[in-house]
């Protein structure tokens, strides 16, 4: 490794805004770190100019990735300037990940469609959110006939096509506008494009082409396959969908004058092959090896293993070898709403007295339902509930479930529901962990990771005793940047492999959680009833 003190900068593009992180190579040292909303959000009603949108949409604009992107880095370059004197020269290179799928269409100068005046006022032109529904039907399309055909491919995703995938959101865009398909020349997840912006090369990470775009065994579905599913998708791979794909830990190039403007970085400097936000979190927690099993709480959580074993697991969503990890299988399920499940109580159910005691006492709602919680005993209320908010991503990988409260009284309070509610998605882990065992992937070491994780000791202790297994949390607060920043630091050569710069730069572990006796005995009772509420209404 070099001697000299050198730093890698890490963008972490969430569901609501990007966060910049820069490290020091040698140890992984968060130097300075910044975070910058995204302007529009997430689009879910209407467009900009007013434009009303479907049901079960979830677009974002483009434009806001760049804006929030420069501001983000400004500020931590300026934070680090300010702490250590650090210039921008001294960052040696430049890590990225992001949500997934979040495709847009592009033409050909790599130019989003929503920019084209033609287009701002059409929906399909802008950015499809990782947790756009909109492709439910198409989805179940592509399953169905994947399945008469027998192609071989669906049994490594699970069984079925999630409509928040590549391909679903694609034929949505042709059957439902298709000007927007014609137009297009190239449907591409949105950190390739940034990628693209910044390098001036097109690329396709392989861990977007694995795990969300049907890409398997080093190829994406036949032509037969499209052909038979629209004659129009004839010649998509190869026409608006790249067929070349990158694989894990290499350089997607490097700064352009026009990316150096957008990054305030010289041009020159190394970026890192781009990586799902969730996936960039193992090398950050050390979770490197066959057998860690990473949590990622956040709006949405993720499942994700590593092995050295190869197993098809019905309701788990996929699986790439060296897609995160060189040498080793990594395996993705996932639960489609955690933390956004916990808003929608808050902002819609919660007492105005609650609101005013939690900011009478300093707390945010949040914390004062959990303080609230923490009270109850496991099963106390009576209250229990199904996690399906956002429908159910593994393992029955429908999305048009729906959330369940069961055990209401008239004694039942606020935070009996909150407690249920965390629950719930406890009790939904247990059901990926259990699927993943049985299905062959023994699971050795569990670590949990995102702000919840580091914020809510009350839900991790319950997850604890939910799984009767430790719960370790990681120490860093953004572990998707600091995670980018050391897939930039082998990019740019400082290490010669993930591995062996995340024994360096990975987080410490801030608390291990162990599961309880007495809790373990109650809720082992609860799951198993949770387990008939999921099969009476999951399975029906």
């Amino acid at each position: 490794m070099k001697s000299a003190p050198t730093y890698t900068l890490g963008l972490d593009f969430g569901t609501l805004s990007v966060r910049a992180l820069i490290v020091d190579v040698r140890d992984g040292r968060a130097v300075a770190e910044a975070v910058s909303e995204y302007a529009h959000g997430v689009m879910d009603s209407a467009l900009p100019d007013g434009t009303s949108l479907p049901s079960r949409f979830a677009l974002q604009h483009p434009r806001d990735y760049l804006d929030s992107m420069k501001a983000a880095i400004g500020e931590a370059l300026a934070a680090a300037h300010t702490a250590e004197g650090i210039t921008p020269d001294q960052i040696t290179a430049l890590g990225v990940d992001f949500t997934a799928c979040t495709m847009l269409p592009v033409d050909e100068a790599g130019v989003p469609l929503c920019f084209d005046p033609a287009f701002c006022g059409e929906p399909h032109a802008y950015v499809k959110l990782w947790k756009h529904h909109g492709a439910t039907e198409e989805a179940a399309e592509i399953t169905a006939l994947a399945a008469a055909r027998g192609e071989e491919w669906l049994s490594a995703y699970g069984g079925t096509v999630s409509c928040e995938w590549m391909l679903p959101k694609v034929l949505e865009t042709l059957r439902k506008a298709p000007a927007v398909f014609e137009a297009t020349h190239r449907f591409t997840e949105a950190a390739d494009w940034l990628s693209l912006l910044l390098t001036g090369r097109e690329t396709h990470a392989a861990a977007f082409a694995g795990y969300k775009g049907l890409w398997y065994e080093g190829a994406y579905p036949s032509e037969a396959f499209l052909t038979a599913l629209d004659p129009a998708l004839g010649g998509l791979v190869g026409d608006k969908v790249a067929p070349a794909v990158d694989p894990v830990g290499e350089r997607a190039g490097r700064l352009t004058e026009y990316g150096a403007a957008l990054t305030g970085l010289p041009v020159g400097t190394p970026v890192a092959l781009p990586m799902i936000d969730a996936h960039a979190a193992l090398p950050a927690t050390g979770m490197t090896r066959s057998g860690d099993l990473t949590l990622i709480l956040g709006t949405s959580t993720c499942h994700i293993l590593n092995s050295d074993r190869l197993r098809k697991i019905q309701g788990v969503c996929g699986y790439v070898k060296d897609g995160v990890i060189p040498s080793l299988y990594t395996y993705e399920a996932g639960q489609a709403a955690v933390g956004d499940c916990f808003d929608w109580f808050v902002k819609n159910c919660v007492p105005a007295g609650y609101t005013e005691a939690a900011k009478a006492s300093g707390l945010g709602i949040h914390a004062y339902l959990s303080s609230l919680a923490e009270k109850k005993a496991p099963g106390e209320s009576g209250v229990m509930a199904l996690d399906w908010w956002n429908g159910n991503r593994s393992i029955l990988m429908d999305q048009t479930l729906t959330g369940t409260i069961v055990g209401l009284t008239l004694a039942t309070k606020p935070e009996d529901i909150y407690r249920a509610l965390i629950e719930a998605t406890a009790f939904g882990t247990r059901v990926i962990v259990e699927q993943m065992e049985q299905g062959g992937l023994p699971i050795v070491r569990i670590m949990a990771a995102g702000g919840i994780a580091r914020k809510d000791p009350m839900m991790m202790q319950i997850y604890a005793d939910v799984l009767n297994r430790p719960i370790e949390v990681s120490k860093a607060s953004q572990t998707g940047a600091l995670g980018s920043a050391i897939y930039a630091a082998v990019a740019s050569g400082v290490y010669p492999s993930v591995t062996e710069a995340a024994d360096r730069m990975a987080a410490e572990v801030e608390r291990v959680y162990m599961p309880e006796a007495e809790a373990v005995e109650v809720y082992e009772e609860m799951f198993g009833k949770y387990k008939e509420l999921y099969e009476y209404f999951g399975k029906r």
